[in-house]
């Protein structure tokens, strides 16, 4: 990889994962900066700002964002960066509003030639910071916008999953609308189809953010009412006694299935306190199960993540029934945790790539990935001017 280009690596988000994506950030600026790359850290506010500055991770990590700076995007994709907001930018953006020469009117102008979004979860992990950098032509890490937001959206994902065969378990969909007209027949459908236990989960989340485990009808209510709080879409799925089992996609076309790793749950379920908080639930690395059913999650993986058009990396979750064997995707994670500790850098350090090296890498697939789109036509000559006509 090129050590000379400008890597921006972008952290927080407006997303309940924020505090999650900060620290996911600290290791992968670590193994970018071991190497003596540039590094640009723009971290976005809960409320959507965008910022950069000396220290900009640590500053968002004590919540002391003051001594940071203000950035503006360059809507130029022959000169893709950030504005600093300062005096002179402001001074100049009244005199000169959009200037046609970016770097030398609106004040001090820094190029972005790879972009890195450390962001999980809504607006960042769904599709609408890789639109985006597809609109200013800025290679960036991970999935496009297509296997980004199908992979975010857990209804969307099963039944993609479904009508290609692969299994997934029982689930009912609803969006907040119909819950707040119709609850009555959604509650007796979820009963009479689902039954309990049952998981209701936010479809675009992560993180086990707003997701309950519903053990009892009475309960069923509040459980949906909680995951409207995170989203206009909700899933409802049986809950089944299985291990939970997980993992890594790396790669465009050519891809590296890692040796799978287990999630051995403390809790009620794998919720975001035994994630980040607690650490009651611990992680196996490989996992103890069978050569042929490691196998079988392993191929899985790999025809998901082409099913959903996925690049750079996923990390593809399974449910493994502990008494009848079957195998259930659960989701696909097109940006996952990714500490060194994370499950995701384990897996791969098990298929023989550290975590230096992962990262190097993941950077190389998403110039790939750029320069394999940078070939298709946006346009063709129709050899008339009937446009004008109308």
């Amino acid at each position: 990889m090129p050590k000379k280009i400008k890597i921006c690596v972008i952290f927080g988000g407006r997303s309940g994962e924020h505090e999650v994506s900060l620290v996911s950030a600290s290791s992968i600026i670590a193994a970018l900066a071991a190497d003596g790359r540039k590094i640009i850290e723009i971290g976005i506010t809960r409320s959507g700002q965008w910022y950069t500055g000396e220290n900009c991770l640590e500053a968002f990590k004590k919540q002391k964002i003051d001594s940071l700076e203000r950035v503006s995007l360059s809507t130029n994709p022959e000169n893709p960066g950030i504005f600093i907001e300062d005096e002179e930018f402001a001074r100049s953006a009244r005199s000169h509003y959009l200037s046609s020469n970016p770097s030398g009117r609106l004040g001090k102008f820094i190029q972005i030639d790879f972009a890195f979004p450390v962001l999980h979860g809504p607006f960042g992990e769904d599709g609408t910071i890789q639109g985006l950098f597809e609109i200013l032509q800025i290679p960036y890490a991970g999935s496009g916008v297509l296997a980004s937001s199908t992979a975010m959206d857990k209804i969307q994902t099963k039944a993609l999953l479904k009508a290609n065969g692969i299994p997934v378990v029982p689930s009912i969909g609803i969006n907040r609308l119909a819950w707040g007209k119709e609850k009555k027949p959604i509650l007796s459908d979820i009963k009479e189809n689902i039954g309990f236990p049952c998981f209701v989960k936010p479809s675009n989340m992560g993180s086990s953010v707003g997701i309950s485990k519903v053990k009892k009808f009475e309960d069923l209510e509040s459980a949906v009412n909680l995951a409207c709080e995170f989203d206009s879409r909700i899933l409802i799925e049986k809950a089944i006694n299985a291990r939970e089992i997980e993992c890594a996609v790396l790669g465009n076309d050519d891809l590296i299935a890692a040796p799978v790793g287990e999630v051995i749950v403390g809790g009620e379920f794998y919720d975001f306190y035994d994630k980040y908080v607690n650490g009651v639930s611990t992680t196996e690395v490989p996992a103890n199960i069978d050569k042929d059913v490691s196998d079988k999650i392993r191929n899985m993986s790999m025809k998901a993540y082409k099913i959903l058009d996925c690049s750079g990396l996923s990390r593809v979750d399974f449910l493994l029934d502990r008494v009848t064997g079957e195998i259930y995707l659960n989701e696909i994670n097109t940006m996952p945790g990714f500490t060194s500790i994370s499950m995701y850098p384990k897996m791969m350090k098990e298929a023989g790539i550290g975590y230096e090296e992962l990262v190097d890498r993941l950077v190389e697939l998403g110039i790939e990935r750029f320069k394999e789109r940078r070939k298709n036509k946006v346009g063709f000559d129709s050899g008339s001017d009937w446009y004008l006509k109308n």
